[in-house]
């Protein structure tokens, strides 16, 4: 196979691959792409059309994708018998309280890595690292422990939405996230900052924060879709129904009487389309987050 190494970058560039195979190639892999694409968007949809069929059409077999019957006020009667309000309230009351967490405290970790340094900061950050291979069923007994028994202060945080927000303030991928963008701003204001006379706090909350507006928006959105979407440490931590965030209220749905199975659908759709929403508004942010949990060698 004939080959050309660039003189600058050193870098082998084969020849004598045909432009047609390449086209092809990417044809290809783009109709594989779109085959799996769809195949993630043919569940939710079908659950979203299914929801406003009649009780027959819905169990008709073999099943209908596009509904035949259409009954918009199955939605605006489950909303208001299920009283979905509320724990959309309860979910929006949590995902506020994370993203003040995710930001101050994982924040404050990257701050702490990225310019303070203190001696061991170099091993702390490696073993952070580490944290993120480690399945997250390895920790959830000991860290159920510390919920009913906080260290020290010996108070049981159940039934509250404290665990749920400390958790958020924890999370090795968005301090990664912090650190990657805060080696990017440049010394020349944190050392300016610090001959007027700034502490390090002042200077993490007059300084860096109202730069990192951007990484700011990109952490705030996942940890919205995340709140949105956890199930299992709701579920663990929250025993009073009125405190129920919108998916473990599905959840408590199956096997009770009164709610049919068209309803269960429709509780799923409105449980689809908040994160759906916000992916499509801030597509773009979600996608660059990715670019800024990049770690820099």
């Amino acid at each position: 196979m004939s080959k050309l190494q660039h003189k600058q970058t050193g870098v082998i560039v084969f020849t004598d691959f045909k432009k047609p195979k390449i086209k092809m190639f990417y044809y290809i892999l783009l109709g594989i792409m779109i085959v799996i694409a769809l195949l993630c968007l043919i569940p939710p949809l079908w659950i979203m059309t299914s929801s406003v069929k009649d009780i027959k059409e819905f169990f008709q077999i073999p099943p209908t994708f596009i509904p035949k019957t259409f009954q918009p006020e199955k939605l605006v009667e489950t909303w208001k018998k299920l009283s979905f309000m509320k724990y959309y309230v309860n979910t929006i009351f949590v995902a506020m309280g994370s993203v003040g967490f995710s930001i101050i405290f994982n924040g404050l970790a990257g701050y702490v890595l990225s310019r303070l340094k203190p001696k061991g900061s170099h091993i702390l950050f490696q073993i952070m690292m580490w944290t993120m291979m480690l399945p997250a069923s390895v920790g959830m007994i000991p860290l159920f422990k510390n919920i009913i028994d906080v260290p020290v202060l010996h108070i049981n945080l159940t039934d509250s939405y404290w665990p749920l927000w400390l958790m958020a303030g924890a999370n090795a991928f968005y301090v990664i996230i912090f650190k990657s963008f805060f080696d990017s701003i440049p010394k020349d204001y944190i050392e300016a900052a610090r001959l007027d006379g700034c502490s390090d706090l002042g200077i993490f909350a007059r300084i860096i924060l109202p730069l990192s507006k951007p990484v700011m928006t990109v952490v705030t959105i996942f940890t919205i879709n995340s709140v949105w979407s956890d199930f299992l440490w709701p579920y663990i931590t929250l025993k009073d129904p009125n405190k129920y965030t919108v998916m473990v209220k599905i959840f408590t749905m199956n096997g009770q009487a009164g709610y049919p199975a068209d309803m269960r659908m429709i509780a799923v759709t409105f449980a689809i389309i908040p994160p759906a929403i916000l992916f499509i508004i801030f597509q773009k942010k979600i996608m660059s987050g990715f670019n800024l949990g990049g770690i820099k060698g």
